[in-house]
């Protein structure tokens, strides 16, 4: 019973963390009107993978891994920003046909669906603040009771990647469906747009991981 409560706990922690329609919602989403549900689904799935590796941090306390993240929290924010800048370029200067006329004729390759899997993972990792949101999850919501357990605390982290898959496999399946409602004109006008928004939060990331240093410089 103890077993079936940690795994429903970390489920819910993870729809809380990935419901929030961010950049990373945003690209799920294009991901998915653009390459169909299955493209969608494998991105969103990149995304519940690293907010999986980040709670197994919270959960188990990895010192070393924590340190590293905060010593090279500022490369982590650049380098997560210029991904971001540049994968809304990509998505801004995309062609929807080219890739309408791909999925009809059954051309998305595995290795497409790795990409998608695997740009979304690295964008989520490079975000370090997932530690503390993870870490004051846990700790608001007394995840772990007054004994915690290895193998809760293990639940409590499959139960992460299972809440945040449900979501994504939700989500992708109803913008799917809604998805052959669109027109050309639509969809490269939301191409645009999420381009578009993708870069600016992109180019807002990476001013943000300099704002100290140039508020030091101006005072």
């Amino acid at each position: 019973m103890h077993d079936i409560v940690y795994l429903f706990k970390g489920a819910l922690v993870g729809l809380m963390v990935s419901v929030p329609l961010g950049p990373m919602g945003v690209l799920i989403i294009q991901r998915t009107l653009h390459k169909g549900a299955l493209s969608g689904f494998c991105a969103g799935m990149g995304a519940a993978s690293a907010d999986c590796f980040y709670a197994m941090v919270a959960a188990f306390g990895l010192g070393v891994v924590v340190n590293a993240v905060q010593a090279h929290e500022l490369l982590l924010q650049v380098v997560g920003g210029i991904f971001l800048l540049g994968m809304g370029l990509k998505v801004y200067f995309d062609n929807p046909l080219k890739q309408i006329k791909q999925r009809r004729a059954g051309r998305v390759s595995k290795t497409g669906l790795l990409g998608d899997y695997l740009s979304l993972f690295f964008l989520t990792v490079s975000n370090p603040v997932a530690i503390v949101i993870f870490m004051a999850v846990f700790a608001s919501m007394t995840i772990f009771g007054e004994d915690p357990s290895f193998a809760g605390e293990m639940l409590v982290v499959v139960g992460v990647l299972l809440g945040g898959g449900i979501w994504w496999y939700t989500l992708s399946m109803l913008v799917n469906i809604f998805r052959k409602r669109f027109r050309l004109r639509v969809l490269i006008a939301i191409n645009k747009i999420t381009g578009i928004v993708i870069a600016v939060l992109g180019a807002a990331v990476i001013l943000l991981a300099f704002a100290p240093f140039m508020s030091k410089m101006f005072t």
